[in-house]
């Protein structure tokens, strides 16, 4: 899986870097960003993030079938 933050969706509401905390963090304007190096998606509480974010700007997509719309958060 790969996760992404769409920074022209989030709005900085910080869900994902509290639900997730060891994959997701804010940059210093307090959007969501992903820590380097684990855009992998791998993380305790990613698919929870995902679903947390109140405008949908985190995509978990399989880099071999594409997103999955499920996956969108």
């Amino acid at each position: 899986m790969r996760v992404s933050i769409d920074s022209d969706v989030c709005i900085g509401a910080g869900q994902c870097a509290l639900t997730s905390p060891d994959v997701f963090t804010q940059d210093d304007d307090g959007f969501g960003t992903v820590l380097p190096g684990r855009e992998d998606g791998t993380g305790t509480l990613v698919r929870e993030a995902v679903r947390a974010c109140p405008v949908q700007a985190i995509t978990l997509q399989d880099p071999v079938g594409g997103t999955d719309p499920s996956q969108r958060g």
